[in-house]
């Protein structure tokens, strides 16, 4: 299966410029979160979506603007440390953002979401950790049931690297949170690019998150495949050509992206037409053969 590209718009100072060129691209899928574009990226998002009933929105509950963390310590949903540290993950706070995500869109219930760098203020304590992801999922079941969201899942940038959770941890704490084996955990998203390489590595081997997911029948989403755009400039001529010849420095990296196994897709902040035919060329192509993905793993190291 081929791996999708979509619009993740964590960089985009424009949202809705993006959003326009990623559409007029072919892109259906496009991820965000409330405390993107200094809060205004479902604002920016909502008035394209009407007519637009294919695309879909995956969105986020947990980091927070200071302006959308003081009316939530305002409003009693949390607490003083969690409106200093701009991000909380209570039962009573997602269940104020799942309304308001629902609101701000502006569509009558949210495609996916994820609970936003759930690891993020846990100080090393995976136990109480775990707990308080159950409890989210436990909110999530009852938005699901409740016809609000399709699914969910976490967006972590180092959930898995830093041994906070695993794959099957987040499994048991869903199907904790539906009494069932059966619940709406859908994906998990996390970053993927020549940085952050591990992923790759690991999934060429039948390990890792990427591989553990997509066995356990859950989406893959890569963030950051140029990791903010750093590598443009990182990727020398020669590695480009070494990776994939013939290939333009961008076109090359995501290249390795596109061809990590059991990646469902890779999110990416473009705007402009000319970045979308680069970047859906490399998604496009037939993927790199697995022996070559590991040279090129083991002559980055990873």
């Amino acid at each position: 299966m081929m791996t999708v590209l979509g619009l993740g718009t964590y960089r985009c100072r424009d949202v809705t410029a993006a959003a326009r060129a990623a559409i007029a691209a072919g892109v259906t899928v496009i991820d965000t979160a409330p405390v993107y574009a200094r809060g205004s990226a479902h604002a920016q998002l909502a008035g394209l979506l009407p007519d637009r009933p294919g695309l879909r929105i995956s969105t986020k509950a947990g980091h927070m603007t200071r302006h959308q963390a003081q009316a939530a310590r305002q409003a009693g949903l949390i607490t003083s440390e969690e409106a200093a540290a701009c991000h909380s993950i209570a039962p009573a706070y997602l269940r104020h953002r799942i309304t308001a995500n629902i609101t701000e869109v502006g569509r009558g219930r949210l495609d996916l979401l994820y609970l936003h760098n759930p690891e993020h203020g846990a100080h090393g304590d995976r136990s109480r950790l775990l707990k308080r992801i159950t409890q989210a999922f436990t909110i999530f079941e009852e938005a699901a049931h409740q016809g609000d969201i399709a699914g969910y899942g976490i967006a972590t940038w180092s959930g898995f690297t830093s041994g906070a959770f695993t794959v099957q941890g987040l499994v048991t704490a869903a199907r904790r949170a539906a009494g069932s084996t059966r619940t709406h955990l859908r994906a998990i998203q996390l970053p993927v690019n020549l940085i952050e390489l591990t992923p790759v590595a690991q999934a060429l081997h039948g390990a890792g998150p990427v591989a553990e997911a997509s066995g356990a029948g859950l989406e893959v989403w890569a963030s950051a495949p140029l990791n903010g755009g750093e590598l443009i400039e990182l990727v020398t001529s020669d590695l480009a050509e070494f990776i994939r010849p013939g290939s333009s420095r961008v076109v090359a990296t995501l290249a390795v992206v596109a061809s990590t196994p059991g990646l469902t897709g890779a999110l990416l902040s473009a705007s402009t037409a000319a970045h979308w035919r680069e970047a859906l060329n490399a998604f496009q192509r037939p993927a790199i053969q697995l022996p070559h993905l590991q040279d090129i793993c083991r002559v980055l190291r990873a």
